[in-house]
């Protein structure tokens, strides 16, 4: 190979990784990045939801999807609109009546909650790992000039998503330890 198109190669590989890692940081922003913050309870409570019912949740397929519970949306700034919201992944069964400072992501209602950073970190994690595998493969390639061999990078992409499994059960139970403590 002539070096002109060794090295056009490389500058490929590297812009292709370099797409890679952009287009999973704007689909972590895209899709479970403003639930994690909201489930981690960082910034500002956009209101308060008083807590009309709570009960056990389904998943799409029937099995136990946690706490939820319905209530009355009182904004905290003169914008929003108050009214009835879905508060998603409670961090405990609430009384009725219960006033719980909540954040808005996308028509349903966080509050700082174990189980929701769980499930939110878990799916965040599970979307970066293959992005991350196949930048850092195409890294390699820029750097070398050819396409290495994929199984170390195949190995760590494995290593990585048990990773994310033990992370975010391990978030997930700061965050409850908090809550519960506060």
């Amino acid at each position: 190979m002539a070096a002109g198109t060794g090295n056009a190669v490389r500058g490929l590989a590297l812009l292709g990784s370099v797409a890679l890692l952009v287009l999973a940081g704007w689909l972590v922003w895209l899709l479970p990045g403003p639930q994690l913050v909201a489930a981690l309870g960082l910034g500002p409570a956009d209101g308060t939801l008083t807590v009309s019912e709570c009960y056990a949740a389904a998943d799409a397929e029937g099995y136990p999807g946690g706490t939820e519970c319905k209530g009355v949306f009182t904004p905290g700034r003169a914008a929003g609109t108050r009214g009835e919201l879905l508060l998603d992944g409670a961090a405990a069964r609430h009384e009725p009546g219960s006033a719980l400072r909540v954040r808005l992501v996308r028509g349903r209602a966080y509050e700082r909650s174990g189980p929701a950073v769980g499930h939110a970190g878990a799916v965040t994690g599970f979307l970066l790992v293959p992005f991350l595998a196949l930048a850092s493969w195409l890294l390699g390639w820029a750097r070398r000039g050819r396409a290495g061999h994929g199984a170390a990078h195949l190995l760590a992409a494995l290593a990585g998503l048990v990773a994310v499994l033990v992370l975010s059960v391990a978030a997930a139970l700061l965050v409850a330890l908090v809550t519960a403590l506060s």
